[in-house]
């Protein structure tokens, strides 16, 4: 899972917009001003069906994360936690 949803910058964050551009996500933001520090994306490929494939993009580190669990909830009450 994605870092950045336990993370204080997540709706300022550069990075994070990217990777909800990436899953076609609503935007927190839609210009976030945080350029944070070192973020390594993960990206993993899994099969679908019907020969699709899918994609997955995950914040595992990042030198800027300040830990505020449970940030994006706060910021998206009522709405699933992205996977």
């Amino acid at each position: 899972m994605c870092i950045c949803v336990d993370c204080r910058w997540v709706d300022r964050c550069q990075a994070y917009h990217a990777v909800e551009r990436q899953h076609g996500a609503v935007h927190l933001s839609e210009d976030p001003d945080l350029v944070p520090e070192q973020p390594r994306i993960h990206i993993s490929v899994h099969d679908l069906p019907g020969g699709q494939a899918g994609i997955e993009w995950d914040v595992r580190s990042c030198a800027s994360f300040e830990a505020e669990p449970g940030r994006w909830q706060r910021l998206r009450p009522g709405v699933e936690l992205p996977r």
